[in-house]
């Protein structure tokens, strides 16, 4: 059946379908949260690998405080971890301990910082898309740690032997999930309330918007709004 041309019913395969209830439909439509379907299942599909969705509390780092970075350690702490935040930006620091109840954070251009830092993690998830040394980020694992990387840097990346021959740790890709675990992403994040940190623009504002995300001054992801304010803020 349809209706001056939308269609008010589709035929589809189940298993390439997200179930929404109807509790689920509202926290993501009101909120503005379809951009978890890509951000956020970026960033808890590691967790989930690393069998980190629970059990025993694990120091767990955060490279970067942006789009991934932001969802990363609010699931972390969702999952009960302890959470480093590692940024070059000191002036994330409130930001990321204050406001997403990071535990510790570390500058990464902070040598001293970074010796500090060397050895107490257990599990890291660099979410950065610009290209970055993985030498010192390493060094950061505990001895059998693992870094996963789910940034895009435009460049390749070198990767240092020694830190990981000698600490016996591991580097590997991930590249968002299926959808069963999209489904369980979903999920938990109606039950949690685990939201993507969102700043709506409206069409006119979308030049200033792409001038704002070249300075990386996005908090921390922009929406457009194109039926109207009323569509996102659930008025």
């Amino acid at each position: 059946m349809a209706s001056s041309g939308m269609e008010v019913s589709l035929m589809v395969v189940t298993p390439k379908c997200l179930l929404l209830t109807e509790g689920l439909w509202c926290t993501f439509q009101k909120a503005c949260q379809w951009m978890q379907l890509c951000a956020g299942i970026t960033v808890f599909t590691p967790f989930k690998d690393y069998n980190l969705l629970e059990g025993p509390s694990k120091k767990i780092g955060i490279v970067g405080l942006g789009g991934l970075g932001h969802l990363a350690v609010k699931f972390g702490k969702g999952f009960g971890h302890h959470v480093t935040v590692i940024s070059t930006s000191p002036s994330k620091e409130a930001e990321a301990k204050v406001r997403l109840g990071a535990d510790d954070f570390i500058v990464s251009t902070n040598t001293e910082q970074m010796q500090a830092g060397k050895r107490s993690l257990d599990f890291i998830i660099d979410t950065v898309s610009a290209v970055h040394s993985l030498g010192p980020i390493i060094e950061l694992l505990k001895v059998n740690g693992a870094l996963t990387i789910v940034g895009a840097p435009s460049e390749p990346m070198g990767l240092p032997a020694f830190p990981m021959i000698f600490g016996k740790r591991s580097v590997r890709g991930s590249m968002i999930g299926g959808m069963k675990e999209t489904q369980e992403m979903m999920n938990y994040c109606a039950e949690k309330n685990i939201t993507c940190d969102i700043e709506v623009v409206k069409t006119d504002e979308i030049n200033e918007a792409l001038d704002r995300l070249a300075r990386n001054d996005v908090r921390y992801r922009f929406v457009i709004d194109i039926a109207g304010a009323k569509s996102c803020n659930g008025a």
